[in-house]
């Protein structure tokens, strides 16, 4: 006798930013269904071209590309009605009328259990089941099971988030208030004013919508970091670590441009706070060339999983090790090609199951539109 498993539903998350997108598929899988990724809508649409299996699709709005979410919604709302649509933003917030028959808009910070529940009214209970291993996860003294423990603990990072938005919040308004109190003060002119006014509104909205995609990012850190922990205190080490990367990359970005920086830069800012005692046992070799602010974070965080891995598993837990990293265009298929290479550690072997390090190199392939290989 045989018996066909049930069919998991399939979620398409359409995500441009890395750590996010991380954060969106992690959502899905606790939710019981099984997520397809897209980083923007032309890939999306791509997706939902060569197959019909799509059942919800769960976008951001503000996306770079030919078209946004929100028009993402629209044409699959029109080609393929049957498919739901969950639309999330930190920046704005759709009228229902603004947004395709039946679909769902949430704000960033996103929250692990409304989401999960809202996926499965959409869709159905899912199909798909995460058991964690019980040994790995922390106990407690009042004798909580660890799914309790983790729902609090997320409850807990939540409630935080929210507190931490409020009060930026909050600071913002102030902000809004001063500036408009400094310009009724001023002698300009009404023409000065109204576009001095304008101005100062464009500020405070995009600087609004900044720290809004920032919290998300911090939530989706927190997430990944406890999520596979074997204790608490592994895990706060590494949110921490990843949360200074995170912090050194856009320290860089604000020393040279927004909109860009120097791929040397990105690597020896990534790798320095792991050189021990300027040692030099990171080596660089490769032109040195500019990369977009999205490549800036995406490899910054990725190299400082890399980093970690090294330090506890690989070359640098050694006094012989030493790693080489290195990087070449090629002319012909105007691509880059970037080499992380280990010499003088321990022998190595494949790891038995999907680290957070393994899972965010191969969404930094998918984020620069490439490939990761791993070789150990």
């Amino acid at each position: 006798m045989t018996s066909d498993l049930p069919e998991v539903p399939k979620v398409l998350v359409v995500e441009d930013e890395m750590m996010l997108r991380m954060r969106a598929v992690d959502i899905v899988e606790d939710a019981g269904f099984s997520p397809v990724q897209a980083v923007d809508a032309d890939e999306a649409l791509s997706i939902l071209e060569s197959r019909s299996d799509i059942s919800l699709l769960f976008t951001d709005i503000q996306m770079p590309g030919s078209m946004d979410g929100l028009k993402l919604a629209h044409a699959v709302h029109d080609r393929w009605p049957a498919i739901k649509i969950i639309l999330v933003s930190g920046q704005v917030e759709p009228s229902d009328a603004d947004r395709p028959q039946d679909s769902r808009f949430f704000g960033k910070p996103l929250s692990n259990g409304q989401m999960i529940t809202e996926l499965q009214a959409m869709v159905g209970a899912g199909a798909l089941t995460t058991i964690p291993d019980a040994s790995l996860l922390p106990t407690d003294k009042n004798g909580y099971s660890p799914e309790a423990i983790e729902l609090k603990r997320i409850s807990a990072q939540e409630a935080a988030l929210s507190a931490e938005n409020d009060s930026l919040r909050l600071l913002l308004e102030q902000a809004n208030i001063d500036a408009k109190a400094l310009l009724m003060q001023s002698s300009i002119d009404a023409e000065q004013r109204d576009a001095a006014d304008k101005l100062q509104k464009l500020i405070v909205g995009e600087l609004h919508h900044r720290i809004k995609n920032n919290l998300a990012t911090v939530s989706a850190i927190a997430s990944q970091s406890f999520r596979t922990t074997t204790s608490i205190e592994h895990g706060q080490k590494a949110m921490e670590g990843r949360l200074l990367a995170l912090s050194r990359a856009h320290d860089l970005l604000m020393q040279v441009s927004l909109s860009n920086a120097s791929l040397t830069r990105t690597v020896s800012g990534a790798t320095e706070p792991f050189d021990s005692q300027g040692n030099r046992r990171f080596h660089f070799n490769g032109p040195d060339i500019k990369v977009a602010s999205s490549a800036v974070i995406a490899l910054a965080m990725t190299l400082n999983e890399l980093c970690t891995n090294t330090i506890k598993f690989g070359a640098l837990s050694t006094s012989a090790g030493s790693v080489e990293v290195a990087w070449k265009i090629d002319e012909e298929k105007q691509r880059l090609c970037l080499t992380w290479t280990e010499r003088g550690g321990p022998p190595v072997r494949p790891p038995t199951r999907s680290s957070f390090g393994t899972r965010m190199m191969q969404s930094l392939g998918q984020q620069l539109h490439g490939q990761v290989q791993l070789s150990y």
